[in-house]
């Protein structure tokens, strides 16, 4: 980057000579005034500076240049590193009680964190880890076992006072069912194998949707156990784990070696670990 001296003497090529060139390098960004006075240069016809119509279309673009340039100098200059965490439903709670200590810990990493069903594209760059629930078989990511995730059968205090259930037999009960993208998880392998003469009805896209409808008295669900469990206005209608799966930190292995990246991978490991027994049913 040029010197302001140099950065003066520049501007003194067509900086009206009754005004100090310092004074107009003080009064706004340096880009936008050499801009600003580069086209006038083409239409100047005594010391006053007119600004061309080119100019005027130039002059805010070079405004947003200038507070790019700066943010992106301030976070060069802060040594920040984002990391991307995507998060299935569920998994939220769990690291925002955590984010204050790990923020104190490592002051210079920002971690930004998503939640959702759908899992995140690693190799296409929608984040930089996610914790994921099922075997992985992409032999081009690193998959780290953290847990198991288990399902059991509830329902809402609501349901059992309009109907009580005895989870052998669950024939002539509502039960809520799964989306066919869901279709793979333990509770609707368990639904499609011993739900015979319920009713469906209807059909869930997300976990959190579930717990919503079975809250509400619309029927069993065979849902995780860690959203289940810590809702007292639910019932666990059998200790048996219905169905698991393995719960696996997973990323690219090209930035497993990052500094940012492992101290992340570390604070994940040790939150995931000490809801265990939670997620596990």
């Amino acid at each position: 980057m040029a010197e302001p001296a140099s950065s003066a003497a520049v501007a003194e090529l067509w900086w009206p000579h009754d005004r100090p060139v310092e004074a107009g390098l003080r009064d706004e960004p340096f880009l936008c005034f050499v801009i600003r006075h580069l086209m006038a240069q083409h239409e100047r016809h005594d010391d006053a500076a007119e600004v061309t119509p080119l100019g005027q279309r130039l002059l805010p673009l070079c405004e947003d240049l200038e507070r790019a340039i700066e943010a992106m100098t301030a976070l060069a200059r802060s040594g920040t590193r984002r990391v991307r965490l995507a998060l299935p439903t569920g998994f939220s709670p769990f690291f925002a009680e955590r984010m204050a200590a790990f923020r104190k810990a490592c002051p210079g990493i920002g971690l930004d964190l998503t939640s959702g069903s759908r899992p995140v594209d690693l190799r296409h760059g929608e984040a930089d880890l996610a914790v994921r629930i099922g075997i992985v078989v992409d032999e081009t990511l690193v998959a780290r076992k953290l847990c198991v995730s288990g399902w059991s059968l509830y329902a809402s205090r609501v349901y059992l006072d309009r109907l009580p259930v005895d989870p052998r037999r669950l024939s002539g009960h509502e039960i809520i069912g799964f989306h066919d993208s869901l279709a793979g998880v333990p509770g609707a392998r368990w639904v499609e194998a011993y739900g015979k003469g319920a009713t469906i009805v209807f059909r869930v896209a997300e976990m959190t949707e579930m717990l919503a409808a079975a809250l509400g008295g619309a029927g069993l669900a065979a849902m995780p156990c860690m959203l289940a469990e810590p809702e007292p206005r639910m019932v666990r209608l059998t200790p048996d784990i219905l169905g698991s799966h393995p719960v696996s930190l997973v990323y690219r292995r090209e930035i497993g070696d990052e500094a940012p990246v492992r101290a992340v991978i570390r604070f994940v490991t040790a939150v995931v670990r000490d809801h265990a027994a939670l997620i596990g049913g």
